[in-house]
């Protein structure tokens, strides 16, 4: 047993007769390991790409509502009629009449 263990330690599996068969399966298990290692590494990446996104679209959200609010603010009829009274053009006090246009035939 402790023949086995030093053996182990010194690599004699890997230099012995017939060591070709163990140089392939280190092999074969070193490149599933690499494998596994990059798999893991592009998971990583598209997560945190998704988690970017997803700030993204509530940055662009939040700037939308807003906006709309800003846009609804501005087109209240007292807004409106504040920024004209600031230029001295009021409301009317008349309401409007429609107009009439007889169409002329030749």
């Amino acid at each position: 047993m402790k023949q086995s263990l030093y053996g182990i330690l010194k690599g004699k599996f890997l230099i012995s007769d017939d060591s070709f068969k163990n140089w392939r399966i280190i092999l074969f298990i070193s490149f599933l390991a690499i494998i596994m290692i990059a798999s893991s590494h592009s998971a990583d990446q598209k997560v945190h790409d998704i988690a970017r996104l997803n700030n993204e679209v509530k940055e662009w959200r939040s700037s939308f509502v807003d906006g709309r609010s800003k846009l609804m603010r501005l087109k209240m009829e007292s807004a409106l009629i504040s920024k004209m009274s600031e230029k001295g053009i009021e409301p009317s006090v008349i309401p409007p009449k429609k107009i009439k246009v007889a169409s002329q035939e030749n």
